[in-house]
């Protein structure tokens, strides 16, 4: 089993930024490939951006390429999600995700955070 814990989120006004992190625990972190999903009200959980096992460039989704930068820290066993330029349709709650591959679906991830919400005021 692979242990979440997502912290970060919060109420921010449009433009402002935030970081999210993720601590993991129970396995050994760096034998999982990371991921931020966030779910909006009545919409469906969407992938954000993705973390490879050892790290280097991520993946994004479009909604949030450029304004974004995912990260992990291996040695700590948390993984990051820096959001700058923040927009009203940025908020969710926020779920870290892990799994031994990784992808960019919902169901390529097996081990799921409890979520932290983000708030962004217009």
């Amino acid at each position: 089993q692979v242990q979440l814990v997502e912290s970060g989120g919060g109420l921010v006004q449009a433009g402002g930024s935030l970081r999210l992190s993720c601590v993991g625990s129970g396995r050994t972190f760096s034998n999982y490939a990371m991921a931020w999903f966030r779910q909006a009200p009545g919409k469906e959980r969407e992938f954000v951006a993705g973390i490879s096992r050892p790290g280097g460039r991520g993946n994004y989704a479009d909604s949030v390429k450029g304004r974004s930068t995912i990260s992990r820290d291996n040695a700590k066993n948390t993984v990051y999600l820096q959001m700058n330029s923040l927009k009203p349709e940025d908020t969710a709650v926020y779920y870290c995700a892990a799994d031994s591959m990784g992808g960019l679906n919902r169901r390529d991830y097996y081990f799921w955070g409890q979520g932290t919400q983000v708030t962004v005021s217009s």
